[in-house]
């Protein structure tokens, strides 16, 4: 077996684990698969978070999530479907960032580590084993990574920037006590 040959079974390897684990997320949102809300109840779940419209961000997410993960298993339309899953746990970060960094404690460090994974596919390409290769890297180009970054930088900054303004408006508008009730 040569490097290469080992570097595209490796390739396949994390395509196929973390685009598994992205689809099986995106299926619990779009469908309610796997124990999940589907489009309502995973709507509900978001408008409660700040994410509004909640149907619509649900539909975001688990596009993102189910479409992204599907193509970088496949490895097809690697820059795209691996920038596309890794905005979709940037918006899933920003939920779990006050909790800390560990996942045990509620904290992004699942997020953040899928997010990190399928970015690295997308800028390092699928290998040879995969539907990009097969179709001569049709969807696969150089100059697409940047521009699938960009898209997705700025869908997510819109995003997670709308949601932080809606959670920052509604804390100003709490009031603390100002005594301990007993």
């Amino acid at each position: 077996m040569t490097c290469y040959d080992r570097r595209d079974l490796g390739l396949l390897l994390l395509r196929l684990g973390t685009g598994g684990v992205l689809a099986a997320h995106g299926a619990q949102k779009l469908f309610g698969w796997f124990g999940g809300g589907g489009v309502e109840g995973t709507g509900q779940f978001m408008e409660s978070i700040g994410y509004v419209p909640g149907r619509a961000n649900a539909m975001a997410a688990g596009l993102a999530e189910a479409g992204g993960g599907t193509l970088l298993a496949l490895g097809l339309a690697t820059p795209a479907a691996g920038a596309a899953a890794a905005g979709a746990m940037a918006g899933a970060s920003a939920v779990h960032a006050p909790n800390g960094f560990f996942n045990q404690e509620g904290g992004f460090e699942y997020a953040a580590s899928l997010g990190l994974t399928a970015a690295g596919l997308a800028v390092t390409g699928p290998g040879r084993l995969s539907l990009d290769h097969a179709l001569g890297h049709a969807v696969n180009r150089s100059w697409m990574i940047p521009a699938a970054f960009a898209v997705t930088a700025a869908a997510t900054v819109v995003t997670v920037g709308a949601r932080s303004r809606r959670l920052r408006k509604a804390k100003e508008g709490e009031q603390e006590a100002l005594f301990e009730e007993e």
